[in-house]
């Protein structure tokens, strides 16, 4: 379906559940799947999230558990109506905030307000996992009912072949194989009779009035209870304070015990050896993303996953030999390839990067410097928001830009290319002491691409270098547009 089918689609939907047609069609951003999601909104106040996607057995899986969470009274949005013919349903609207927005507000710091959060979530989780389980038909599950050994061994074979293989690091094939099986055996001993969600990271938790709720489950199956909180607590990116997840996991312990009895001891035990899986998990996504894939986040993030497994190293005691895992391990935490760039030595540099969006219909951009120029990307081959009259009026900044941006035209693409120029060029620059290096993009009216690139762009040098930026959009300043 065309992205104007897929609107239609969901407009048709949700005037056959509201009585209204809807006045608003918004993509949201994307997520990392190839969902495509939509917020749907009407005069009348009333207001749901569409979401279009091809795979009828995931979206099956989702329609089950949610129905099946909502009427126990769990935290998870509403279903609305379904399309399944049209691959389109519409679930509760719980609004934009996730728990990833608070975290990232907080920055380094973990305040007591987002702890008490994070105890509201533990607390849901384990009613989620534990009465969310009872009853559920897991026969809807995709693309196993059971986080099984067949599932374990998938995520080894992704992060052999997709980290492990493209990062270098030497491992002998065959005890490596020994060990996951091992392994996985092992994890297996705990009850795994429970509700996992699969992915529970903070980004799948939204906060509504102060309380969360899950979304994105549909990867849920049969699992035992520590997957997911070890997703939690050890989130790569989250950087939960070791004290703080002791404190959380006591506290999601004595939301368990409430409902069933516990081995604390034991499940702390295993409750390791899924961190372990998990962090595992995570490096196969980081290595098919990032090293494979080649977009920037996901390389960004493979040293927040090596400080978790070295935590691991470091404290956790296993009852079963993992010569060769650990030993592969240990070479990726003695590595130094994925150290981040020294940015106080960009910032120290003689270095001013400038960074500048253009319309071709204005001319090329002038060099002030004195060095004739730099780096110039034609942004004219990507999907144009501007050809549609919502857009018109708006720049690279408005949020319904940028989602369009993000899920309907290769953006993300070319600027992932982009970074592969650009990185070696700055490198070199701090290197050799250079003062001045540009980047201009150029589109056919300066207002919405271009913009839209060159902030990403100029973000991404700040936080990766942290050398000086000059940002300027020369054709919306000429407008009197206050950058």
């Amino acid at each position: 379906m065309s992205n104007t089918q897929i609107e239609n689609a969901l407009a048709e939907l949700f005037e056959q559940w509201s009585g209204d047609r809807p006045d608003l069609v918004l993509p949201l951003a994307p997520s990392g799947s190839a969902r495509i999601y939509y917020r749907l909104s009407s005069s009348t106040g009333k207001t749901a999230i569409g979401t279009y996607n091809l795979d009828r057995k995931e979206n099956n899986a989702f329609l089950c558990f949610s129905k099946h969470f909502h009427a126990k009274g769990l935290p998870v949005p509403a279903i609305y109506a379904e399309d399944l013919d049209r691959s389109v349903y519409l679930q509760e609207d719980l609004g934009a905030t996730t728990l990833y927005s608070y975290l990232l507000q907080a920055g380094d710091q973990f305040p007591d307000y987002l702890v008490q959060l994070y105890k509201k979530t533990v607390e849901k989780l384990a009613l989620l996992q534990i009465q969310g389980g009872e009853g559920l038909d897991y026969s809807a599950c995709y693309p196993r009912p059971a986080f099984d050994k067949q599932s374990m061994l998938w995520d080894f074979n992704t992060f052999k072949y997709y980290f492990l293989k493209l990062a270098k690091i030497p491992f002998d094939e065959q005890a490596l194989e020994d060990d996951a099986h091992r392994f996985a055996e092992y994890l297996l001993t705990t009850d795994c009779s429970h509700f996992m969600f699969r992915d529970f990271q903070a980004r799948n938790i939204m906060v509504k009035g102060g309380e969360p709720y899950f979304i994105d489950y549909q990867g849920g199956r049969q699992g035992a209870l520590q997957y997911d909180l070890a997703s939690l607590l050890f989130q790569a990116k989250a950087n939960v304070p070791d004290e703080i997840r002791r404190e959380l996991l006591d506290h999601y312990l004595d939301t368990v015990e409430k409902q069933k009895p516990v081995d604390r001891a034991k499940f702390l035990e295993y409750f390791h050896g899924y961190v372990l899986i998990r962090s595992i998990q995570t490096f196969g996504t980081y290595g098919f993303r990032g090293l494979f894939e080649r977009k920037e986040y996901f390389i960004k993030s493979i040293p927040f996953a090596i400080r978790n497994v070295k935590w691991i190293l470091e404290n956790a005691n296993f009852p079963i030999e993992l010569p060769e895992l650990t030993k592969a391990l240990n070479a990726i935490v003695s590595s130094k390839k994925f150290e981040p760039f020294d940015k106080e030595r960009g910032a120290s540099s003689l270095l001013t990067v400038s960074v500048q969006s253009f319309s071709y219909k204005q001319g090329l951009p002038e060099d002030t410097t004195g060095h004739g120029g730099g780096f110039i990307f034609d942004c004219r081959f990507i999907h144009n928001p501007g050809l549609y009259e919502p857009y018109k009026k708006l720049t690279g900044r408005d949020e319904s830009v940028i989602n369009f941006l993000q899920l309907h035209s290769n953006m993300e693409e070319f600027l992932n290319q982009v970074y592969l120029l650009t990185d070696p060029a700055i490198e070199n620059y701090i290197e050799r002491s250079f003062t001045d290096l540009s980047f201009n993009f150029g589109c056919t009216g300066g207002q919405h691409r271009s913009v839209y690139a060159a902030d990403q762009l100029a973000k991404h040098i700040q936080e990766k270098y942290g050398v000086r930026v000059a940002l300027h959009h020369r054709e919306q300043e000429r407008k009197d547009w206050k950058n």
